[in-house]
């Protein structure tokens, strides 16, 4: 078993298993012609759940044969034009190959002594990141798993600057769509059910100011500690960018960390047309960003930065295998004092890899091609008399719902709009996000591949319209 090791002795092996591997996926990847093949749980469930994990195939021609049948065939490919639905992009090639060096090198970003380079690396890029949002000198930061984990350590960190033992006092301030990740953090981080306040957001789903102002006037005024404001620049339903020069001023007023979950939005900061929609996100103390949304890049690649690289000694812990406390003294750099994790993926190589072939102006101009597909988008859909659209796209996102019109009770006109997203997820020529605006259903593009086409928008319009009608049509007879 010793010749499956990856050492001297076997790169040859290497070299051919990871090549015939590769060049399945390549074969797979020119050959698909919808993102999904549409199986559902009970088709594929059984044909996994048969194979015997105690009887190994001992060929990797034979293993990879049946990963077509249990992975490769029925995967959902994001890189298909008409996949429309999450917030998962196509990935750039410098970025994967960034990813196949990683995971055989197998560096740990922990310690100096498990990546050397590495650790130079990764911070290289935190300190071009922070450049780039403008946090200043004393900026920093870490890569995370992604954007949850991110939103997490920044409440860490918000949390101990607030500098109570009152738990149960502390408050964080997020819009009504901000993402679920706040909520959740304030649970793992110890505070009370109701220490996330819920701000009301205007018709283009941005937080209100002067909701804002006033929940932290009632904040102060009941001997509350405001202890942090999440300001949202991309929300996952609509793309909406948060005002955030005016909630930097009050959070400056009203003594409040300022955090930013740019998870989405943070592709503006490669923009060539759009930085200005991020106005105001130098002023944060920290902030989100996920490249694995708007880079381009694999998952998982995510980074947390702060204004004040100090704050960070809030997530330091010192074991003496690992990383003594001598070693700050000697200055050597143990990314692990900064970071949530130990053990973690050298994830910063594919960023470094697309920025030193691609530069960062093919990053921005990917990400301006999709902003400006959303706004084609969304003229489509307000000429189109069978849609309704909620608001001009920020990014790249649109929400609609199929409007019949010889249908008005909105319960029915629910019905129609989920069942044509199943039913046109089942088919497999599309695929497409749901979410709620107002109790209603709605469905949602999210635009994140430059190779779809406005022409690629219409047909899946004309697909949903026609999976609805033939809902609505059936719902006709079964009432007759």
């Amino acid at each position: 078993m010793r010749s499956h090791l990856l050492n001297d002795t076997t790169a040859e092996r290497y070299r051919s298993s990871v090549t015939e591997g590769i060049e399945r996926v390549a074969a797979k990847l020119a050959a698909t012609d919808r993102p999904f093949t549409g199986v559902t749980v009970d088709a594929l469930a059984p044909t996994i759940d048969a194979i015997d994990l105690d009887k190994p195939l001992l060929d990797t021609a034979a293993v990879l044969d049946e990963l077509e049948d249990v992975y490769l065939r029925d995967a959902i490919y994001f890189h298909h034009p008409r996949y429309l639905a999450h917030l998962n992009c196509p990935v750039v090639i410098p970025a994967v190959l960034g990813e196949a060096v990683l995971s055989a090198v197998n560096s740990s970003l922990d310690t100096w002594d498990q990546s050397a380079g590495g650790t130079l690396i990764e911070r290289k890029l935190i300190d071009w990141t922070t450049d780039r949002i403008g946090l200043g000198e004393n900026a920093d930061g870490v890569f995370t798993s992604g954007g949850t984990q991110s939103n997490l350590q920044a409440l860490l960190l918000a949390r101990e600057e607030a500098k109570t033992d009152s738990l149960a006092k502390l408050r964080v301030f997020a819009s009504e769509v901000s993402h679920f990740s706040v909520k959740k953090s304030a649970k793992l981080l110890g505070l009370g059910q109701d220490s996330v306040i819920s701000v009301p957001v205007d018709h283009d789903k941005r937080m209100q100011t002067v909701a804002l102002a006033h929940e932290l006037e009632r904040c102060r005024r009941d001997g509350l500690i405001p202890m942090a404001v999440v300001a949202t620049a991309g929300t996952t339903d609509f793309g909406s960018i948060d005002p955030l020069p005016e909630i930097a001023e009050l959070c400056e007023q009203f003594g409040a960390w300022m955090h930013v979950d740019a998870a989405y939005g943070c592709g503006l900061l490669a923009s060539l047309k759009y930085r200005d929609r991020i106005e105001g996100i130098e002023r944060a103390d920290s902030v989100t960003v996920d490249y694995h949304k708007s880079f381009f890049q694999p998952v998982s690649s995510s980074a947390v930065l702060v204004r004040d690289a100090s704050t960070l000694r809030h997530a330091t812990y010192h074991a003496e295998y690992l990383n003594p406390r001598r070693m700050v003294t000697e200055r050597i750099p143990n990314q692990v004092d900064k970071s949530l994790q130990t053990t973690r993926r050298f994830d910063a190589l594919k960023l470094w890899m697309t920025l030193r072939v691609m530069g960062a102006d093919g990053i921005g101009q990917l990400f301006d091609e999709v902003c400006d597909l959303a706004v084609e988008g969304w003229r489509l859909l307000a000429a189109d008399p069978r849609y309704d659209v909620v608001v001009e796209p920020t990014l790249s996102t649109l929400v609609f719902r199929y409007i019949p019109a010889a249908v008005t009770d909105p319960a029915e006109i629910d019905r129609a709009n989920l069942y044509a997203r199943k039913a046109l997820f089942a088919s497999g020529d599309a695929v497409v996000a749901g979410t709620k605006v107002g109790g209603r259903h709605y469905l949602k593009f999210t635009l994140l591949n430059p190779e779809t086409t406005t022409e690629d928008i219409a047909a899946v319009l004309d697909l949903i319209a026609g999976h609805a009608e033939q809902y609505l049509g059936e719902s006709l007879d079964r009432a007759s």
